[in-house]
Order: structure tokens, then C-alpha cells, then sequence
């Protein structure tokens, strides 16, 4: 029986390297698949992984409709017995249930990988989606951990280091392997903190992202600003109503 699987977790924790890894585990065993992606970090049209793997893959677009992707190329004569979807938290509602048909009426296997919720800690259209029609839910077991050592649970994005919870909900950020994007001014006058105002007012605005326990997360301290009050007030810092601040690497 084909199912439509929903693999998700927060940044960092092994999503696109357990998409290119069951592709091959199928392919290998002479099933015919097809991959696809949307806004991945390395460009268009590829799955990469942050451990350097990278597969081809059909870009996802607005317009992209699953089932004719599928049944085009079986009447081209392509075998198309399951499908790879990464990045499906970016996909549209009407693109998930679009998935849910070619599992139930063509007898294909979907495996979508995506993050759950964004930066504003509220569900991506397309996860909510497959929360809602999903066989199943596999919550990946690879820990991304927040910079304090607990286990990583939500997905923050600063400007220029500061954590912010307003703006567009699909905006390309530096995740550490990539050149960082530049924002909308207005996005960047969110510093909450006179303290830390002037990193905020720069022409070019980074956007960045990082993974962050629920309790730093809800303080919006990251490790940028953990790193900061460190400096600025070293006796404090094991007294910040949050764990102590990691020693510097030599």
C-alpha cells in the first residue's frame, strides 16, 4: 500500500540528507522515483545537504501540479513509484492534497520532508497540510541542538544577529554555508534592546537563522546576544534566567 509520509524537524537535524538517502535505498532497488525541492539552499532545482550531498531535483513552483509531474511521465513510459519532496513546508495546500491523490489513486509512495513551523513558531501552509492528511509523521531522531547544548525545538531568524518575530514568512537567510541575504529596512528596526540598536541600522540588513530551545527561543536570546551580555557583564552570566553561556573555543 502506497502512503504519504510527513518526515519533519527543525533545521539542522538531517531532513535532506534522509530525503537523498531514501532515494537511493529505493533506487536501488529498481524503483523509479522522481525528487523535488523548493528554495533549497543551494539553489534551484537541487536537494543538497548540509554534509555536502547533493541530487538534481524538479523545482517546485507555484503552478508545479503533482499529478500530471506523475502521470506525464508514466505516459511518457517512466516508472514513477514513489516521489521525494523536500522543502514541503514551502509547498501550497492545494499542492499537499495534490501528493495525498497520487498516493491514493495512482499507488505511489510521497515522502515529504519539510519543517514544521517558521520563525514565528506557526505552521507552514503546506506542513499544515500534511499534518492534516498524512498517513503517518516521523519526527526525525537526529537532535539539532541550540547553542546552550538542550535540544533544539524551534526555528529563529535574526537581523544582523538580533532575533526578530515579525516579517515575511519565507525570507532566504545565512544558515552558516551561504552567502546571507540582504532584507527590507523596515524588517530590521526590531531591536528590542537599546543595548544592542546600533547592529540593527546597517544598509544591508543579514538575515540569518539557528536553532533554539523553547526557553531561549521565548527570551529571544540567541547566541549572538548570549555571547554579548557575556562581554558586556561577565558576572551575569550564569544568572540570565537561562542556562550558562558556552566557554569560547581556543
Amino acid at each position: 500500500m502506497a502512503e504519504l509520509v510527513f518526515f519533519s524537524g527543525t533545521m539542522d537535524c538531517g531532513k535532506s540528507t534522509l530525503a537523498l538517502q531514501m532515494d537511493y535505498n529505493h533506487s536501488a532497488r529498481g524503483r523509479g522515483g522522481i525528487l523535488f525541492s523548493r528554495n533549497d539552499r543551494a539553489g534551484d532545482s537541487v536537494i543538497s545537504s548540509r554534509l555536502g550531498l547533493r541530487t538534481p531535483a524538479v523545482e517546485v513552483t507555484d503552478s508545479t501540479d503533482f499529478w500530471n509531474e506523475v502521470t506525464n511521465r508514466r505516459g511518457a513510459g517512466f516508472a514513477v513509484d514513489y516521489l521525494i519532496c523536500d522543502e514541503a513546508q514551502f509547498y501550497s495546500a492545494e499542492q499537499v492534497e495534490q501528493l495525498a491523490r497520487v498516493v491514493d489513486e495512482l499507488c505511489a509512495d510521497v515522502f515529504a520532508f519539510g519543517i514544521t513551523s517558521d520563525f514565528r513558531t506557526r505552521l507552514f501552509p503546506g506542513s499544515q497540510r500534511l499534518i492534516e492528511l498524512a498517513d503517518r509523521m516521523e519526527v526525525l531522531q537526529v537532535r539539532a541542538l541550540c547553542w546552550c547544548g538542550r535540544r533544539a525545538t524551534h526555528n529563529a531568524r535574526t537581523v544582523n544577529g538580533i532575533m526578530v518575530v515579525e516579517g515575511d514568512q519565507v525570507v532566504v537567510g545565512d544558515v552558516g554555508k551561504h552567502a546571507p541575504a540582504a532584507v527590507p529596512a523596515e524588517s530590521a528596526a526590531v531591536a528590542e534592546e537599546p543595548l544592542f540598536a546600533a547592529e540593527a541600522v546597517r544598509s544591508a540588513p543579514v538575515v540569518g537563522y539557528e536553532t533554539l530551545c523553547r526557553r531561549h527561543y521565548m527570551r529571544r536570546v540567541t547566541a549572538h546576544k548570549a555571547e554579548s551580555i557575556a562581554e558586556l557583564a561577565p558576572g551575569s552570566a550564569t544568572d540570565l534566567d537561562v542556562c550558562a553561556v558556552p566557554p569560547r573555543e581556543a
